[in-house]
């Protein structure tokens, strides 16, 4: 079966259904989205992998897996995402160590989480592509936006019918502080371990750069 390599496009979350949240990959060789529904501490540890500038001040149990990893040249070359049933997607990590390579059953979230610390390649099978792979929609707000992503409903993913946006940003509490402020607040909530919040504060001080 043919594998189409997949890049993450962002992690949306449910403005309304607290502890909802999506993982939308991106085909790299075109436009149709592969939308996953991830955990809470999930999306959390994805987000930090992608924020280079985040440093947790404790490894994440991610971060930990990695640096085990690491100690015992243990190297994840990829990760396929190959079986979905019934809107659950199963993963496989290739992993390899003295040239002997090894497969291990992995969750998809945990799986995308480790590629990204290993900068290994994501893949899945054109079937799965072709059954779950939707072209997102735009809408109307979202077009007005300089920088806008992609935003769809959420009951493509999650059942509910509530809108998700991608990468939403900073909430406008944000918006009124000074770069000096958004700094001071970044630390506090790297110290405190709030890595959501952090990666919205983030998001606001790029914005100003």
């Amino acid at each position: 079966m043919s594998l189409v390599r997949l890049k993450i496009k962002g992690i949306s979350y449910s403005q309304t259904q607290n502890g909802a949240y999506a993982l939308i990959l991106n085909e790299v060789d075109g436009d149709r989205k592969l939308p996953i529904v991830i955990g809470a501490f999930e999306a959390q540890s994805i987000a930090i992998a992608l924020e280079k500038e985040i440093k947790p001040p404790r490894p994440l149990t991610h971060d930990l897996f990695k640096n085990f990893a690491d100690r015992f040249d243990i190297v994840i070359k990829q990760v396929i995402i190959h079986k979905l049933v019934d809107g659950v997607f199963y993963s496989s990590i290739i992993c390899e160590r003295d040239k002997i390579e090894e497969i291990i059953d992995a969750r998809t979230s945990d799986a995308i989480a480790l590629a990204l610390r290993f900068n290994a390649p994501i893949f899945t099978y054109k079937t799965i592509l072709d059954k779950a792979g939707i072209f997102l929609k735009f809408s109307s707000k979202e077009k007005d936006k300089e920088d806008s992503d992609d935003s769809i409903m959420v009951d493509e993913i999650l059942q509910e019918g509530e809108t998700v946006e991608i990468n939403p940003g900073a909430s406008e509490a944000y918006k009124e502080l000074s770069i000096e402020e958004l700094y001071a607040e970044l630390d506090k909530a790297v110290a405190s371990e709030d890595y959501e919040k952090a990666a919205k504060l983030r998001d606001e001080i790029s914005k100003r750069k």
